[in-house]
C-alpha cells in the first residue's frame, strides 16, 4: 500500500495552472504536517510549501503569490494549487508527511511531473 499518492501532474503552457493533490494513508493519519517538495534535474530536492495540522502555512520565495497549500477536511489529504506557471517550475513535485514529533518529513510519495513550457 502506497502511503502517499500524488495525482495532478501534467504539461501545461507558461502561466496556466495546475493543481495537485496528495492522499495519505493510515500511516499518516497522525501527522503534524505535510508538505510539497520538488526536484529538477541537477538540483536538489527543495520545499516548495507545507502546511501545519492546524493550517499554518510556510512557502519558499519564488512561489509565494503564485501557489496555495491547503488541506482536506480529513487532515490526511493536502493540494496544491499553482498558477502563473513559469518554466522554472519545471520539476518532480512530491507530496511529504512529518510524523509528530519528527523534525523531517518521513513519509513520501512516488512523484508527480509538472512541465512548464514557454
Amino acid at each position: 500500500q502506497a502511503v502517499l499518492v500524488e495525482s495532478g501532474g501534467g504539461s501545461v503552457q507558461a502561466g496556466g495552472s495546475l493543481k495537485l493533490s496528495c492522499v495519505g494513508s493510515k500511516y499518516t493519519s497522525n501527522h503534524c504536517g505535510m508538505g510539497w517538495f520538488r526536484q529538477s534535474p541537477g538540483q536538489e530536492r527543495e520545499l516548495v510549501a507545507a502546511i501545519t495540522r492546524r493550517g499554518f502555512t510556510n512557502y519558499t520565495e519564488s512561489v509565494k503569490g503564485r501557489f496555495t497549500i491547503s488541506q482536506g477536511e480529513d487532515k490526511n489529504t493536502v493540494f496544491l494549487q499553482m498558477n502563473s506557471l513559469r518554466s522554472d517550475d519545471t520539476a518532480v513535485y512530491y507530496c511529504a508527511a512529518r510524523p509528530c514529533g519528527w523534525v523531517e518529513f518521513g513519509y513520501w510519495g512516488q512523484g508527480t511531473q509538472v512541465t512548464v513550457s514557454s
